[in-house]
């Protein structure tokens, strides 16, 4: 077990919440945070030597894991983390695109002060994450702007889908964090004031905008590597 997986997983599951959902949720954030990487081996008693817990559990939030696409099982050779294909990840970025362009509609239209200055607040803590060169809170800031969004949107039907997709879409966003990093913010910030304004048609382009430059940066790293 790597030391960096070490130092990540060292605050050991919590007991309260059901074993399994822990264990799922503590190996998905792992997943997401680049702490276990695609491709990588997933052994079940390494995991469960670190989170503090028995096999059992392990085992059976790797099969939810790859039953949600999050693993890949392959016979006699065990568990790893999955590997993302352009196709996977185009396919829901594009999805996030059509959600959030809406969410930022409705948010123009029914954002009260109150959730328009916390985006404020949001996009200063995005600027000050660039500042700072921290990815992790960078991907936070990101994470926490959009949710803010879709929940001023008043739909709960949307803000449930936006959140089906909200985890993949951190662990696609996490390495394109810094290289997206200005750009992404400057839009966030016209995104804002079309929202703070009011101009629902101005917003929904604005966020449809944003996530076709997300995508194609997405694209282009891939190409490299």
């Amino acid at each position: 077990m790597s030391e960096s997986l070490t130092a990540a997983v060292s605050r050991r599951v919590a007991r309260p919440a059901p074993l399994r959902q822990a264990v799922y949720d503590a190996l998905v954030e792992l997943i997401i945070s680049g702490t276990l990487k695609p491709g990588q081996h997933l052994v079940e008693g390494e995991l469960a030597e670190q989170l503090g817990v028995s096999r059992q559990p392990v085992r059976e939030a790797l099969q939810r894991l790859h039953t949600d696409g999050w693993v890949d099982l392959r016979p006699a050779q065990g568990a790893f983390v999955h590997s993302p294909s352009q196709e996977e990840v185009e396919e829901l970025l594009s999805v996030r695109a059509v959600l959030e362009s809406y969410s930022a509609q409705l948010a123009a239209q029914n954002a009260d002060p109150a959730g328009i200055e916390r985006l404020r607040e949001l996009q200063k803590e995005g600027m000050e994450a660039i500042a700072a060169d921290d990815a992790e809170r960078l991907v936070a800031a990101n994470t926490a702007l959009h949710d803010h969004i879709a929940s001023l949107a008043g739909n709960n039907v949307l803000m449930q889908l936006i959140s089906l997709v909200s985890r993949r879409v951190r662990w696609y966003y996490t390495p394109i964090a810094k290289p997206r990093g200005k750009d992404a913010w400057t839009e966030h910030a016209q995104l804002v004031e079309a929202i703070a304004n009011g101009d629902a048609d101005k917003a929904s382009k604005i966020m449809r905008r944003h996530a076709d430059r997300t995508t194609k940066l997405y694209r282009t790293l891939l190409r490299k590597d």
